[in-house]
């Protein structure tokens, strides 16, 4: 067995002005070339991410994580996110650091898992449900007026906090106004959680080529994911196919039929998870309307 690795002393002394001296550092993930940790101290604390220097794409990752810093600066900038999510960045001798303040939420799929099951169908959830669809809304529709798409709307990078408030983290494959040339092409994110147009972009044009995710996509991932968190099923059905088999199959834009899957039935959570999944992007909801709705 190997050695638990450790954050970045660089990050850790810059960090500490903002946490104070660290109490605890907890490893949360070390996955697909990213590793993260919790750092908390007696004034905060952060969610601290850096590339795996022993990985095979250390550098791909390490590029990725200068993309998502100069995404947050951007966003921060056009009043997309609050100026207060990102804490810093930087280089160390293995690559790049970033370090987001922290929100104490869980997964959406974790969150959900009352509302997936029959005792789910009861007075208080239904309002509970609502206030994470209004708050998510709430966040995709200040990035849409700035002219960005999420790009990576999926039930990990949405986290539920006690309140009942959606947060929407991870910025990395974000798409901004004229951003082509400065980015890492975008070639679609979690595949469950894929639009179908972009399934189809993705199919049909060269693997170096950049497709820029626009806002209505962010629309079909949330439906999609509410969809999966709620029912526990994935919207489009497909066995276990390589990926291009998979987007073939959601290009086509045909989803399960929600009432055949709901674990209870919730009328206004079932129109809004059934429009946000439209095939077509022009007949879906804006995340405008969906905050005023809910």
């Amino acid at each position: 067995m190997g050695t638990t690795p450790t954050p970045p002393s660089e990050a850790i002394v810059l960090l500490t002005a903002h946490t104070g001296d660290p109490t605890t550092l907890q490893l949360l993930s070390n996955r697909r070339g990213t590793r993260a940790w919790k750092i908390q101290g007696p004034k905060g604390a952060v969610a601290l991410k850096t590339n795996n220097p022993d990985g095979d794409n250390a550098r791909d990752k390490a590029t990725e994580m200068a993309q998502e810093d100069d995404h947050l600066l951007r966003l921060a900038a056009a009043d997309a996110l609050r100026p207060d999510y990102r804490v810093s960045a930087g280089t160390w001798d293995g690559g790049r650091w970033l370090a987001i303040n922290w929100i104490d939420g869980v997964p959406l799929w974790r969150a959900l898992t009352l509302a997936r099951g029959p005792e789910g169908d009861r007075a208080s959830v239904r309002p509970w449900l609502a206030g994470i669809v209004r708050t998510w809304t709430e966040h995709l529709a200040r990035m849409h007026a700035a002219g960005w798409a999420h790009a990576d709307v999926q039930p990990t990078n949405t986290l539920v906090t006690s309140d009942g408030h959606a947060e929407v983290i991870d910025y990395a494959l974000a798409c901004g106004p004229d951003d082509g040339h400065r980015r890492i092409p975008y070639r679609g994110a979690l595949t469950h959680t894929t639009a179908p147009e972009l399934a189809t972009a993705i199919l049909t044009t060269p693997a170096d080529t950049h497709i820029p995710a626009q806002p209505p996509a962010d629309i079909w991932s949330l439906g999609a994911s509410l969809f999966w968190c709620w029912t526990g099923h994935r919207p489009t059905l497909y066995d276990d196919l390589e990926r291009k088999e998979k987007l073939a199959i959601i290009a086509k834009g045909t989803t399960t039929t929600l009432r055949d899957v709901r674990p209870w039935l919730f009328p206004k959570l079932e129109d809004t998870i059934t429009a946000c999944l439209a095939q077509d992007p022009a007949d879906r909801p804006t995340a405008k309307e969906l905050t005023a709705a809910w």
